[in-house]
């Protein structure tokens, strides 16, 4: 039975990395994120369709999402070998280009097992996300199957449900009042 992550402290990670402009590596903690907010998201793998979708977009807004201060980080299976290639590729040829966010390199799969988004008879995550508060408690979580790409707008609404520190009713939206 799946253990309930939301409400609870997000579990612990420590991964490599590749920046975003794919020049650089490094390491990355949760705690490295305390005192911000973080949208953390799994995807399946590198070099795929939908993936490149998300990611992209994710980095398209990161300024929307540093106006609210919060960071993002993107996770797969793949190694940072792959992630930095994937970076240095051109969209045109199936590449992400330059992001304004790291991804990370979950290749012994133990965070996508402890955030529960792990297909252990596929070796690959589903496409799990998740908004984690400065204090490092998980107080979001959305899993989608991998033919099925998410939704950034959908990803800021809640992210500042959650900061408007109130009850949000469905479909609130910033400007709303809270109940």
């Amino acid at each position: 039975m799946a253990e309930r992550l939301v409400g609870k402290a997000a579990p612990d990670f420590t991964m490599e990395t590749v920046s975003g402009d794919g020049k650089d590596f490094g390491k990355v903690s949760l705690s490295d994120y305390r005192g911000k907010w973080l949208v953390f998201f799994f995807y399946p793998l590198d070099f795929t369709f939908v993936c490149p979708t998300e990611i992209t977009a994710l980095s398209d807004a990161y300024d929307q999402f540093k106006a609210l201060d919060t960071e993002i980080l993107g996770v797969s299976v793949d190694s940072i070998h792959s992630h930095k290639a994937w970076i240095n590729t051109a969209k045109e040829a199936n590449g992400l280009g330059a992001l304004n966010f790291p991804l990370a390199s979950d290749i012994t799969k133990n965070v996508a097992r402890d955030y529960g988004v792990l297909i252990e008879e596929e070796g690959v995550a589903l496409r799990g996300l998740y908004i984690i508060d400065p204090e490092g408690e998980l107080k979001y979580q959305v899993v989608n199957h991998n033919d099925v790409g998410r939704s950034v707008e959908e990803t800021l609404r809640v992210l500042q449900a959650l900061q408007s520190g109130g009850l949000c009713a469905m479909n609130w939206k910033p400007g709303d009042s809270n109940l």
